[in-house]
C-alpha cells in the first residue's frame, strides 16, 4: 500500500488535534493537553505560525504526524528542525511509516541547509529509544531539560 507524506493545511487541523491527543493518551499525558482546533489554526496556518506538521497517509486514511518547527543552534550557526511529535497509529506501526515520515524531515532539513534534527524521547519509551539508535541518532547525555510553564 503506497505512503503519501505531506504538509498539513488548514482543513487538517481536526486531525492533527486528533494525533495530539492520541500521542497524549499514549504517553499517559492525557491532563496536559490544551490544543484546540482554533490554537492548532492560529499557530501552524495564522499569520506568524511557528509550526508546521507533515501528515502520513496509506491510501486515502490519514495514519500518522510528524509536528516541527524551526529552531537555532549557535554552535552549527545554522537553523534546525526541533521534532516535536512523531506518532504512527497503533495499528499501522511496524511497517516503516515512523522512519519515513522522521527521513522526510531530515530531507526537508538537508534542502533548507539546515544544520541539525533533534527531538526528545520519554526515558522509559524503549521502542522509541530503539527506532532512533536504529537510524543513527545519538542521545544527547550530559543535557537535561528543562521547562517554564507559562
Amino acid at each position: 500500500m503506497p505512503l503519501l507524506i505531506r504538509q498539513a493545511a488548514s482543513s487538517d487541523a481536526g486531525q492533527i488535534l486528533y494525533f495530539i491527543k492520541a500521542i497524549a493518551e499514549f504517553e499517559e499525558l492525557s491532563e496536559e493537553v490544551k490544543a484546540t482546533e482554533e490554537n492548532i489554526l492560529k499557530y501552524l496556518f495564522g499569520e506568524h505560525s511557528v509550526a508546521s506538521c507533515l501528515l502520513a497517509f496509506e491510501d486515502e486514511i490519514c495514519i500518522g504526524f510528524a509536528l516541527y518547527f524551526k529552531n537555532f543552534s549557535t554552535f552549527v550557526c545554522k537553523p534546525g528542525i526541533y521534532l516535536e511529535d512523531l506518532f504512527v497509529e497503533p495499528n499501522f506501526r511496524g511497517k516503516g511509516y515512523g522512519k519515513a515520515l522522521l527521513m522526510e524531515l531530515v530531507q526537508l532539513a538537508k534542502s533548507l541547509d539546515y544544520g541539525r534534527v533533534e527531538w526528545s524521547v520519554l526515558n522509559w519509551n524503549k521502542s522509541a529509544i530503539d527506532f532512533y539508535e536504529s537510524i543513527g541518532a545519538k542521545p544527547m547525555s550530559g543535557w537535561t531539560t528543562y521547562r517554564l510553564t507559562l
